[in-house]
């Protein structure tokens, strides 16, 4: 029987925005890695005071690219340049529709000579995919998708193990592990390091914005690796951090990591969704949030809003290549921070404490509550833009979200953003029934933490659009 596909499944549902923003698929899980290790509360604090442990070894896809045309097709499906990109580099992935839309966002490794790896979520993982089985090239791939949110009392596999060792401690934790200097790694550029006597591969990295490595191997020597990690950080104050708050690190340095794949329309994409299983990512994803609209391009992302606008460039031949040309020229939305009012969230908590209508609940850390966010942000009675990642930052003290704005809208201009569903709320199994209610923010920089902008790499954390 041949397997439903993505362009089968919106044929007998019509609007994909209905589809999406009524999903069932539930609440998204980091899977496997424990809730939390200590609290939250200390897990964040530990990346901004003293070092943390994070497991990414579970949530992300990895997709092995290899042969004599793997970097000729990365490139063509990338809008950032591939001139200077040699083995042990690294770099941001964020490929494109052919109207210059973002599909999705990871890492490319370039680990050997014509064999890379891409790891991140699964939109911009499955795009590779398609093009490697269809597109003629000379090249073989393995894909090694994340582990299961529920694993049915199984045992979890996966090609490689991965962590970051991050903070102001990182570099001593680091330096006891390779029981000496640690090598000098430019950002984003790769080497080795020992851990346990092993050597093991080592990123320039940082997704809490500190310093520290992001390190990998073999799957089977994961236990051994973390236990080395965590026994060496003990006297520097090391925290492993847990899936509760892993997410989390990116409201203060900077990367919106889950905008809307932009796949569901356009002609030149139907070939794709043809290809794509009805189950997949973006069959089964979830749309939610106060912004309504019935056209599903209103949801879609271009790099430039994204941060993604300084790595573009027009020196090779890629997909979206001509749409970003265009764009390029023109004023576009930006990248900030919503610094929310303190009064206006804790007004949204105390309604579940009265009777009568609750506002929609806010969940700490991490208040996202379906696969893609989008949260009206209103100047007056005008929509100015998107709220679409948000949580509390312990280390701020402070409800944040991430998001983009018109291009007039000037960092400390308070907005209000709409928190809530309209009608009550839709069908999705996250969404209780609920009124909506306008917060308070500020137009705040990203990255928003003092930290993160004076101390780390400048690149797509830190553009301004």
């Amino acid at each position: 029987m041949k397997q439903k596909s993505l362009e089968d499944l919106l044929q007998s549902v019509g609007n994909p925005v209905k589809m999406l923003r009524n999903s069932q698929i539930g609440a998204y899980i980091y899977p496997v890695v424990p809730y939390e290790y200590s609290n939250w509360r200390d897990e964040q604090l530990a990346w901004r005071e003293t070092a943390v442990l994070f497991d990414q070894s579970h949530h992300m896809a990895n997709i092995y690219v290899e042969g004599p045309d793997a970097l000729r097709m990365l490139s063509y499906l990338a809008t950032n340049s591939f001139a200077n990109f040699p083995v042990n580099r690294a770099k941001q992935f964020a490929p494109c529709s052919y109207d210059g839309y973002v599909i999705g966002d990871g890492i490319l490794f370039h680990l050997e000579e014509n064999r890379l790896v891409f790891v991140g979520r699964a939109p911009a993982a499955n795009w590779i995919q398609f093009h490697a089985e269809t597109g003629g090239y000379d090249i073989k791939i393995e894909k090694d998708d994340r582990s299961p949110s529920n694993p049915k009392g199984k045992a979890v596999f996966r090609t490689c193990y991965r962590f970051q060792i991050q903070g102001p401690n990182a570099p001593q934790v680091l330096e006891k592990l390779n029981r000496g200097p640690v090598p000098e790694i430019k950002f984003f550029h790769m080497d080795a390091i020992k851990i346990a006597g092993r050597r093991v591969r080592a990123l320039r990295h940082g997704m809490a914005g500190a310093p520290g490595l992001e390190v990998w191997g073999p799957y089977e020597e994961r236990e051994e690796i973390r236990a080395a990690i965590v026994d060496a950080g003990r006297d520097f104050g090391l925290r492993e951090v847990g899936a509760r708050a892993y997410a989390t690190n990116t409201l203060e340095s900077g990367w919106i990591p889950s905008p809307l794949p932009a796949v569901y329309s356009s002609e030149r994409m139907k070939a794709y969704r043809q290809w794509l299983p009805a189950a997949s990512y973006e069959g089964t994803g979830s749309l939610g949030g106060s912004f309504e609209s019935d056209d599903i391009e209103d949801y879609y992302m271009s790099p430039y809003a994204l941060g993604y606008g300084p790595f573009v460039k027009f020196d090779h031949d890629f997909i979206g290549r001509e749409a970003l040309e265009k764009m390029a020229g023109r004023p576009q939305r930006r990248k900030v921070t919503f610094a929310w009012n303190a009064e206006d969230v804790l007004r949204v908590f105390a309604s579940m404490f009265e009777s009568g209508e609750m506002s929609k609940y806010i969940d700490l850390p991490l208040s996202n509550y379906a696969s893609a966010s989008y949260d009206k942000v209103l100047l007056g009675a005008k929509t100015v833009g998107f709220s679409m990642f948000g949580g509390y930052s312990y280390n701020e003290r402070s409800m944040l979200s991430l998001g983009v704005v018109d291009p007039d809208i000037e960092t400390g201009a308070e907005v209000r953003i709409v928190w809530g569903e309209g009608g009550g709320g839709t069908r999705k199994t996250t969404v209780e029934r609920h009124k909506q209610t306008e917060i308070r923010a500020i137009v705040s920089p990203v990255p928003y933490s003092k930290v993160v902008r004076e101390t780390y790499a400048k690149g797509w954390r830190t553009a301004q659009g």
